[in-house]
């Protein structure tokens, strides 16, 4: 799309969501639309809107979702956080409302810079996406990757940006959410250790914490999961489009 001037600003829309696009050369801008785990495939329509100096320019495109099936899994964890106990459900409710909010009240800035990196070494053995089935009961999709790494392994973040959260959650233990702005974040989940607090900016690499086994686990390793503006996309993609994979 050609605005004749130099764009101010380019906002897309897409899903429901509107994404703000940030710059990367002369003239060239770029914008994450994230396709969330349980889109419907068919046709979506993106609006692209560009602002200039004396005038807003916009036009449309259209996408198209493609079907996929996912794999199952079959684990057996602690009982607990199958069917967990009544006196924790209004901590569980509490959560579930706070990460909501996190994942709203992104910055309006880019706080990354550079490729994004993996956190810890080595390939992920649980992929996006796969059905799970807990102790016998299915439950939610598989919303992030999981790196199969020591107890203690020093997790890197995976790119800059500030701490929204840090602290232990019930399902997903010692938990760090980096956001890294204009609606993207990580969540980095079941460490054994937090090596940042609420607040902290930190760049591409910085430790901020160690792998362990809190939370749902069948042992030590790491969950990442991302979203984009809200939408859950594999963190490998972003490794894909965006980083050293």
């Amino acid at each position: 799309m050609k605005t004749g001037s130099p764009a101010l600003s380019v906002r897309v829309h897409a899903f429901g969501r509107e994404t703000s696009a940030f710059e990367v050369g002369s003239g060239k801008w770029r914008a994450l639309v994230g396709i969330d785990l349980d889109a419907n495939p068919g046709p979506v329509r993106l609006e692209i809107e560009a602002r200039t100096a004396g005038r807003t320019v916009g036009t449309t495109y259209e996408l198209h979702v493609k079907p996929k099936r996912f794999p199952t899994r079959t684990l057996r964890v602690d009982e607990a956080f199958v069917n967990p106990p009544a006196d924790v459900q209004p901590r569980i409710e509490l959560e579930a409302k706070e990460l909501s909010e996190i994942w709203a009240t992104s910055s309006s800035e880019r706080l990354w810079n550079g490729p994004f990196v993996r956190p810890v070494p080595g390939e992920a053995n649980s992929s996006f996406g796969t059905r799970s089935v807990f102790n016998g009961k299915p439950r939610n999709p598989h919303s992030g990757a999981d790196f199969l790494s020591p107890a203690g392994t020093p997790i890197e973040a995976p790119n800059g940006g500030r701490v929204a959260l840090a602290r232990e959650l019930y399902f997903s233990g010692n938990t760090v959410i980096i956001d890294h702005g204009l609606g993207l974040s990580s969540l980095l989940a079941h460490m054994s250790s937090i090596a940042v607090h609420d607040g902290d900016h930190v760049s591409a690499g910085d430790i901020v914490g160690r792998v362990g086994a809190t939370g749902r686990v069948t042992g030590p390793h790491l969950h990442w999961a991302v979203r984009v503006n809200g939408a859950r996309v594999d963190p490998l993609s972003l490794l894909a489009l965006l980083g050293q994979d």
